[in-house]
């Protein structure tokens, strides 16, 4: 048993020092300062020492002997300190051991991999105490950051996996979703910097079943010291569930890295397909040492990992994933074997023989060793390429889970973040921007981008084309264009947040009268100035909530401008009254299209577009309709307007609407029911009604509709006729008219079975209604608080009525004679305002409504 443990102590030994060379090999100066430098920096804690920190800090590593690289390191800074660095004592340290795991020394470790570093420490250490440590760690962090080295560490806890915890989602961590899968790619993975050798790697596949007995046998033997290898403890048997969560987050990377991750999510789908007999990869590994098999190069785990794939995809015939998948490991490794070389090196020669055995000729190594050239067309064949082969894997996890009636074991937040995330990169839906170029291709700027319009009635439907060229007849006819849409919008959305789009794009447009140059840069500097291209990955928190807009544009009169047809003429209207929902004497709305495009929180990117006299409704119900009540506002919402004429007021009626519906929506509570808006359109009274739930529109054809929908319906069994042409008003309304506020006068009725009621506006139009029924003391209330609170009067004129609230009366009987009393109600007293106290009120109340 002794001469077995040294044979498979030297083995190990040996695998990890070539393990430790490949790593220092592949990569530059910096990062081999950094890989050999950590072990030292966190078994010494010293002032001149990078990731130092005052007070107590956790140091000192198990088992740790300075190699020549290190004691040089040493030797220099004492020289700088002037006095020897504190030599710590043996035996049981805080840290049990530092280890490289993940791509690192294999062959998928590319000139541009990241380090991830595995500190594992006692678990007697407590919550301060690993605090400071994780503090060290972070300082170390940016210390390697300075030298341009990535390096993320992770604090493990030596009794972590025994007692199944689990960290947070978020970063390089995993979440619920994984436990002995992490452990799984660690074993396989791992190369150990400095500290205790694995204890894993020592017990038989046989013996894995009984791992924790077989271990106490070794000690108890005397064939090994327990305090010289670090024990996370054995890889029992996996759950369905487990496969399902890590499945999950294997998609849920795939979104950023799609190349990084494909040969870890069908690896997982491989696994799933052996389920419940399957062999873990770090298994596989552990027996071919034991038979002293060195296989795959030398045990390589990114070879191993392709080897088990292509056996999977073999065995289920999937020759398009098979292919799909040895481009994505060529890609990771990174050797661009069509370009020579000056020296031969082990990875290079380890890809030419498999791109041997895969039968791939010069043409197709030269179109993937270009790849950071690829332009559009070449970037979403990949793009769609990536996504089926993902949205397979999706399938077939789904039908994994069905099989295994599944409980998944991963939180439900973690899971509903997963699932978000992945609608939110791969749903596609109408209006949406579809992001084609995940780390794909670093530049798909474009020379030349070309939109033509295609009107109704021609051979191809109608609506823009794209095309990356400049708008020769030969190059267009020639070439199929890159995007289509009904509307301009979305193509330049597409084109910009997909990169084609630069401020060195030379841009052309085709259209008969619906845009022109002039329009499309304006639209293009206004986009680029309003949305950044680059943004931080949606939060989990963000993602597990619902979406919110966060950035919103709203652009008008792009494709239909209303205004044009004012050019050379001269124009009737009253500057008093200018209202551009209700412009002139024809009352017409001078917003003909609005286009909306925003972004969420989940980082999506949509265009939606409306068109008509009823845009400006259709539009902010929709953008009220995205926004749930307990929603944060957007961070900014701009009015782009390209109208001929009268830009700057349309511009800034539109913005002072949507900024008040969006506070009354977000600001509405349960405590207000009933919150509305009334919109004036094309000679059309509109209320917006904002509902917990919901914001409606209704159309209120006269008075006692607007106001019976205002006051909840306070009014009812009407069953009334709407006199509009010659109204006998009794004598005493008539002779109380007077221009300039809205009267309101009640009667009641001979038989006591309802009242009438007579409305005069600011210009004594006039309607009645007959035999209402109700209360009036809430009628008047709801109309009362309506004007008092209503933002949309504007005034235009020093002599026009700034402001003033309904005045109500009752037609009463005194003596024998018809009177007008004012109307007393509890809802008026503290509503009542007199003339004199007009220029006292707030500014936002100094407006005036109008009433049609």
């Amino acid at each position: 048993m002794y001469l077995y443990i040294e044979t498979l102590k030297q083995r190990l030994d040996a695998i990890n020092q070539l393990r430790v060379d490949r790593a220092l090999a592949a990569m530059g100066p910096a990062f081999q300062q950094v890989y050999s430098l950590l072990p030292i920096l966190l078994h010494h804690h010293h002032p001149l020492m990078p990731g130092y920190l005052d007070g107590n800090v956790p140091h000192g590593v198990c088992i740790f002997t300075p190699d020549e690289t290190q004691e040089h390191y040493l030797a220099g800074l004492e020289d700088k300190w002037g006095a020897p660095v504190e030599k710590l004592a043996s035996g049981e340290l805080p840290i049990t051991g530092i280890y490289s795991m993940g791509s690192t020394s294999s062959i998928g470790q590319s000139c541009s991999s990241d380090l991830d570093i595995w500190v594992c420490h006692q678990s007697w250490l407590d919550a301060n105490e690993r605090n400071r440590l994780q503090l060290k760690c972070s300082l170390l962090e940016k210390w390697a950051a300075s030298l341009g080295v990535e390096v993320s560490f992770f604090l493990i806890d030596e009794n972590r996996f025994r007692h199944n915890e689990s960290g947070s989602l978020g970063g390089e961590d995993c979440g619920s979703t994984q436990h002995i899968l992490l452990l799984d790619e660690f074993y396989r993975s791992a190369v150990r910097l400095a500290g205790k050798r694995i204890l894993w790697n020592m017990v038989p596949g046989a013996e894995e079943g009984n791992y924790d007995e077989y271990v106490l046998s070794l000690y108890s033997q005397g064939a090994l010291t327990p305090n010289e290898w670090l024990d996370l403890g054995g890889l029992s048997t996996l759950s369905a569930e487990e496969y399902f969560g890590a499945s999950l987050w294997q998609l849920y990377k795939s979104i950023d890295s799609p190349y990084k991750a494909v040969l870890k999510t069908l690896l997982l789908e491989a696994y799933s397909w052996e389920y419940p007999n399957t062999q873990l990869l770090a298994m596989d590994i552990k027996q071919r040492l034991h038979q002293d098999e060195i296989v795959s190069f030398g045990l390589d785990a990114y070879c191993m990992m392709l080897e088990r794939v292509t056996h999977y995809l073999t065995q289920i015939n999937d020759l398009t994933r098979l292919d799909l998948v040895r481009r994505c490991f060529y890609l990771k490794v990174c050797e661009k074997l069509s370009r020579g070389r000056a020296c031969i090196g082990w990875r290079r020669e380890i890809l030419t023989q498999l791109v041997s055995e895969w039968g791939w000729d010069d043409e197709r190594l030269a179109i993937l060793d270009n790849r950071a050239n690829w332009k559009i067309e070449q970037v979403r064949e990949a793009h769609n390429e990536l996504l089926d082969a993902m949205m397979q894997s999706y399938r077939n996890l789904i039908r994994f889970a069905r099989r295994n009636n599944l409980s998944v074991s991963a939180s439900p937040q973690d899971i509903g973040v997963l699932t978000r995330k992945l609608y939110a990169a791969f749903e596609a839906l109408p209006g949406k921007v579809t992001l084609v170029n995940p780390q794909i291709s670093p530049d798909l700027s474009e020379n030349d981008l070309t939109f033509i319009h295609v009107p109704i009635g021609r051979a191809n439907r109608t609506g823009w084309y794209l095309y990356n060229q400049a708008p020769s007849m030969d190059a267009i006819v020639s070439h199929q264009p890159l995007e289509y849409n009904r509307y301009l919008n979305k193509l330049v959305a597409w084109a910009y947040f997909n990169g084609l789009m630069t401020p060195r794009t030379r841009l052309h447009i085709k259209s008969a009268n619906l845009c022109d140059i002039a329009k499309l840069q304006e639209l293009v500097s206004d986009v680029s100035h309003h949305f950044p291209l680059r943004l931080p990955a949606p939060t989990p928190k963000a993602l597990y909530s619902p979406c919110e807009i966060r950035h919103l544009a709203i652009i008008v009169n792009l494709e239909h401008d209303p205004t044009a047809i004012f050019r050379n003429q001269v124009v009737h209207f009253d500057f008093r009254k200018l209202d551009v929902f209700s412009f002139g004497q024809q009352q017409q709305c001078l917003v003909g299209s609005i286009d909306l495009l925003y972004r969420n929180s989940w980082n999506e990117v949509r265009t939606l577009h409306f068109n008509g006299e009823q845009a400006v409704l259709e539009a902010l119900k929709t953008i009220l309709g995205k926004m749930h009540q307990d929603a944060a506002p957007p961070e900014s919402v701009e009015v782009f307007c390209y109208s001929q004429h009268l830009r700057g007021l349309i511009r800034t009626r539109l913005q002072q609407l949507i900024s008040e519906c969006i506070e009354f929506r977000l600001s509405s509570t349960r405590q207000e029911p009933g919150r509305f808006k009334a919109v004036r359109v094309a000679g059309q009274t509109w209320g917006l009604f904002f509902e917990r739930l919901s914001v409606s529109v209704q159309k209120l054809e006269n008075a006692v509709e607007f106001y019976g929908a205002i006051s909840n319906n306070k009014l009812h069994g009407l069953s009334v006729k709407v006199e509009t042409d010659q109204v006998h008003l009794p004598p005493v309304v008539d002779g109380f008219a007077s221009e300039g506020i809205i009267q309101f006068f009640f009667e009641d009725t001979a038989d006591d079975k309802g009242f009438n009621i007579y409305i005069l506006d600011e210009s004594n139009r006039v309607e009645v209604y007959h035999h209402c029924e109700g209360s009036k003391e809430e009628l008047v209330r709801d109309v009362s608080r309506f004007y008092s609170s209503s933002h949309d009067r504007f005034t235009y004129g020093s002599s026009f009525i700034n402001f003033n609230l309904p005045q109500f009366y009752q037609i009463v009987q005194l003596d024998g004679r018809t009177q007008v009393i004012p109307f007393r109600s509890n809802a008026l007293s503290h509503l009542c305002v007199s003339v004199a106290d007009q220029d006292k009120k707030p500014p936002q109340l100094k407006q005036q409504f109008q009433l049609h």
